[in-house]
């Protein structure tokens, strides 16, 4: 089937669905009228453009009858052959458009995510740094008018973060933050240095889609829950009640840990959240190592051991290695403005997948 029969075929599909969202019968199934809205979402942005085609089409074709008559007035000729030119511009524009429209959907684009944040190389300007970067994603999500929640942190006295990892819920929130993963390297002069030198210290991001329970089956035998005293920088809470709860999945030694709330049922909630997200993660990227050729046209996502940005402080530079974009507006970057970056890498990610379609 040729792109423009599996347009015309959307189409029609699109025409049913509107045709069922004024059902009575369908309206009060809720499930069911949920679902045909989403579908209906989903795909009303590349009919829009379809029939934007479509009219193109018409308009080129009707030009070229023009033309085909022998229209002897040569004003009206030179008129319907400039349509015609036009036209044909307009309809390789949308083409274009609906193969980026038509390219497979990452599945996991609308979840929610988690972000584990990491201070690496660098000691404590590393620590300060993944509080920065803390702070940045933080602004970033509250513009966008989602939900954050702290998962879990591991303070340093000097309110830098050695680990924090924190949820974010907004429609769409994986699809933008995804290219995250990886070291981020910052170059600056420490607030610790006395003697003004530049420092370059690592921190490293992960960034998990939230799994539902339906999607990953954990078995309770495979858990090994062990509860402690909190400790960090500080509350009436710290060191005096065991809420703090530690989770060893046993298939794989992996542990997650959260003490972030009072309630030792309320740790326990969002360790199990963390420990699905990562466990679906896992999941996701054995899958993705199957795929090499799909692996291969990622711009990086997953990959956290990969260099993805440098932050130079001094002059005012952000640079992500990964697709050579380099701003020079790194204050408005830190206070998270950073929808030119994600709109950059998504943009690199549907060529790069585009490219691939067609060798």
């Amino acid at each position: 089937m040729s792109m423009y029969e599996k347009l015309l075929a959307m189409a029609e599909h699109y025409e049913e669905i509107n045709q069922h969202l004024s059902d009575p019968d369908i309206i009060s199934d809720r499930e069911q009228y949920a679902a045909l809205m989403k579908e209906h979402k989903n795909l009303t942005p590349i009919i829009d453009v379809f029939r934007r085609y479509q009219a193109a089409k018409a308009s080129c074709e009707e030009a070229r009858e023009l033309l085909d008559a022998g229209e002897q007035d040569a004003e009206l000729k030179e008129m319907a052959q400039q349509q015609m030119e036009e036209e044909k511009g307009n309809m390789e524009e949308l083409e274009q458009e609906l193969r980026i429209l038509l390219l497979p959907k990452d599945p996991n684009d609308e979840k929610n995510v988690i972000v584990e944040i990491r201070s690496g190389a660098g000691g404590e300007e590393a620590s300060l740094f993944a509080n920065s970067l803390y702070r940045m994603y933080s602004m970033y999500a509250e513009a966008h008018h989602w939900k954050q929640e702290v998962m879990n942190a591991n303070p340093t006295e000097l309110g830098g973060f050695k680990e924090i990892s924190f949820s974010i819920e907004g429609e769409g929130a994986y699809s933008r933050l995804k290219y995250e993963s990886g070291v981020h390297r910052v170059q600056r002069v420490p607030e610790t240095e006395s003697q003004g030198r530049i420092h370059t210290s690592t921190v490293t991001v992960a960034v998990l889609p939230e799994a539902d329970e339906v999607e990953l089956e954990i078995n309770p035998t495979d858990l090994k829950i062990d509860v402690f005293r909190s400790s960090g920088a500080g509350g009436q809470h710290i060191n005096k009640t065991e809420s703090a709860v530690r989770i060893t999945y046993l298939p794989t030694g992996l542990v997650v840990e959260c003490q972030d709330e009072r309630s030792q049922h309320k740790n326990k909630d969002k360790a199990m959240k963390v420990l699905r997200a990562r466990l679906f993660e896992a999941k996701l990227q054995e899958q993705n190592d199957q795929i090499a050729s799909e692996r291969r046209m990622q711009v990086g996502t997953g990959d956290r051991s990969e260099r993805i940005r440098t932050y130079n402080f001094p002059q005012g530079r952000m640079t992500d290695h990964r697709i050579g974009l380099t701003l020079y507006r790194l204050e408005a970057i830190m206070n998270g403005d950073l929808d030119e970056v994600f709109d950059a890498l998504g943009s690199a990610d549907q060529a790069a997948r585009l490219a691939g379609q067609q060798t």
